[in-house]
């Protein structure tokens, strides 16, 4: 472990791990909710979403929550054909209306049976019986699960399954695993909801894109060249080593010595 990297990626911690932050990220999006089930589909999509400019992803998620009435909950629950006329249109990036109406239709399918969309990832039998040294499996176990859950509609456009990662691909399923910190992290100082309980923190596993992998390759606590899932496991087992019970908090540093300061 170098002490002076840690001690650099704690002071970033602070500085960016605070409420001044949400407005310009994608979590600023769940942030406009109280209701729990809100919360979860308005932070689904802003995470989904969440590739490309800042900015562009939080207007894009403004205006889909603005066609379904700012009540993400009751439109999908309870909408009829004629409500479902307001989505048709919309695009962000690679991600269009086919998309966005069969997330809908997934969104009413789950919640008329559960409560939380926490039971989509998290079913009993996946974080049993797991090696409590390998807790980063409980996860991998949960985004294989979500996403053949998530597809099992009859209806599913194979098109939208490029939207829905799974380690089984290798991708390091950044935005899924930034929806779980959102949904699971859970500290005093407000950005993250902390309102999943199936695992805690401790078991997160790093979202990893092209700037947290830059940074982390130049600090030199990431030797793997290719960013892929592996590459996910490799720098959360590091980051373990410096917070055993909060590795995922170093995304606040990485991310934004990436994005924000340029770090080179």
């Amino acid at each position: 472990m170098n002490v002076d990297i840690q001690k650099m990626l704690d002071q970033k911690v602070k500085q960016y791990n605070r409420i001044e932050f949400i407005d310009k990220d994608p979590i600023c999006i769940p942030h406009l909710f109280t209701k729990q089930q809100d919360i979860e589909i308005a932070g689904f999509f802003a995470a989904i979403f969440a590739w490309g400019n800042r900015t562009t992803i939080i207007n894009k998620s403004k205006e889909l929550l603005q066609r379904m009435d700012n009540a993400p909950y009751a439109f999908c629950t309870q909408h009829q054909d004629k409500d479902v006329k307001k989505l048709l249109g919309f695009v962000h990036r690679t991600f269009n209306d086919t998309d966005l109406l069969y997330c809908i239709e997934f969104f009413k399918h789950h919640y008329v049976q559960n409560e939380s969309l926490e039971n989509a990832f998290f079913k009993s039998a996946l974080i049993k019986n797991i090696d409590s040294n390998k807790k980063i499996y409980k996860v991998e176990n949960a985004l294989t699960h979500f996403q053949s859950y998530f597809f099992s509609l009859e209806e599913a456009p194979a098109r939208t399954k490029k939207h829905i990662s799974s380690p089984l691909s290798g991708s390091t399923c950044k935005r899924l695993n930034m929806f779980l910190r959102w949904m699971v992290r859970k500290d005093n100082q407000g950005v993250d909801f902390g309102i999943w309980k199936s695992i805690q923190p401790a078991d997160l596993v790093m979202p990893i894109d092209v700037h947290v992998a830059r940074v982390s390759r130049a600090l030199g606590i990431l030797d793997r060249k290719q960013t892929d899932w592996h590459a996910a496991i490799e720098l959360t087992d590091y980051c373990r080593t410096l917070d055993p019970k909060d590795p995922v908090k170093y995304d606040f540093a990485l991310f934004s010595l990436g994005v924000i300061e340029k770090f080179n």
